[in-house]
């Protein structure tokens, strides 16, 4: 990864632990590169990007590899509604207070 990368510093830690945990599993499950990349869809040199976590590989190839390695549901958890705690709370921030309802139900013909 470039020094001129646009990502700010955390994401490139992020992608760089990715992408050595990536290399982790292919070599836990003794998957060699050629194989690897070949199952993926994706070059060899591309596969060697992924693993040292460079932010230019797309998204799509990371998803391949990801795939093959059998860990689809982490990604597809990953901005999930259940783990974005910040987001939810914002959300319960706008809940409002007291809800009302309508006049026109309030003074309904029930009864």
């Amino acid at each position: 990864m470039t020094h001129n990368s646009p990502l700010p510093i955390p994401m490139q830690k992020a992608l760089r632990k990715l992408g050595q945990d990536i290399n982790d599993a292919r070599r836990r499950r003794r998957i060699p590169m050629a194989l690897m990349a070949e199952r993926a869809g994706i070059a060899r040199t591309t596969l060697a990007k992924i693993e040292k976590g460079e932010s230019t590989v797309s998204l799509g190839g990371y998803a391949a590899v990801i795939f093959v390695l059998g860990l689809t549901d982490r990604l597809q958890d990953l901005a999930d509604a259940n783990h974005d705690l910040i987001g939810r709370e914002l959300e319960e921030e706008a809940l409002p207070k007291r809800i009302y309802l309508p006049r026109s139900i309030k003074k309904g013909k029930h009864g």
